[in-house]
């Protein structure tokens, strides 16, 4: 899994792609807000109109302002990356500072200062999240690939046939001995039926020839 500096377009490309990038989330949210804003200001009657002008009018400003700044820090991103030679979230933390503090260098050093230090510190929150994030998949990741492999270590432990065929010699163990009682007993249960039969033979029939 890749980075967000890995995975992003390569410097001359990235920022085009930023700044239409930007422009589109420019557009769609301002545009969105400007919505409802016209809706609820609008008299009855004319509230979807008033929403549909208060869009047409505001969202293009605000994509371009959004557009504007997508397009500064690319650039920006593209010269820290060229000075260090190197892609971490470092550029994107500088690059954010010092677009903030260009596009508010009209008021003065002031407010110069200010939107720098902001830029700064909500690129180094949106990075921190980003990394947090990509930790907290690849973790994951690992824990399924893990558990979808066979238990390792384990094969000290008797498996079905083992036991299948442990239980199997206990068994002939124990029939052996309890077969040879039963066949004894059946035998001394036969022998005692055959002397008690001979015990009890007919005695002889008289014979009552004439001697």
């Amino acid at each position: 899994m890749g980075t967000p500096e890995t995975s992003r377009e390569p410097c001359p490309d990235r920022i085009l792609d930023d700044a239409g990038g930007a422009f589109g989330m420019g557009v769609v949210g301002g545009g969105a807000y400007h919505f409802l804003k016209g809706l609820y200001n609008s008299p009855k009657g004319a509230r979807l109109y008033g929403g549909a002008q208060a869009l047409r009018m505001n969202a293009p400003r605000v994509g371009g302002s959004f557009a504007v700044w997508g397009g500064v820090f690319s650039t920006f991103d593209c010269t820290m990356v060229y000075l260090r030679q190197k892609e971490d979230p470092w550029n994107s933390i500088l690059s954010g500072a010092a677009t903030g503090g260009f596009l508010a260098m009209r008021q003065g050093m002031g407010a110069t200062a200010r939107s720098a230090a902001m830029g700064g510190v909500l690129l180094a929150l949106i990075e921190g999240a980003g990394i947090m994030l990509t930790t907290v998949l690849e973790k994951n990741q690992n824990q399924a690939i893990m558990m979808e492999d066979p238990a390792a270590g384990m094969t000290g432990l008797p498996g079905p046939e083992a036991e299948g065929s442990s239980s199997s010699s206990v068994g002939s163990w124990l029939g052996g001995w309890f077969g040879k009682g039963k066949e004894a007993e059946a035998a001394a249960s036969s022998g005692s039926e055959t002397t008690i039969l001979e015990s009890f033979d007919a005695p002889p029939v008289p014979s009552y020839d004439y001697k």
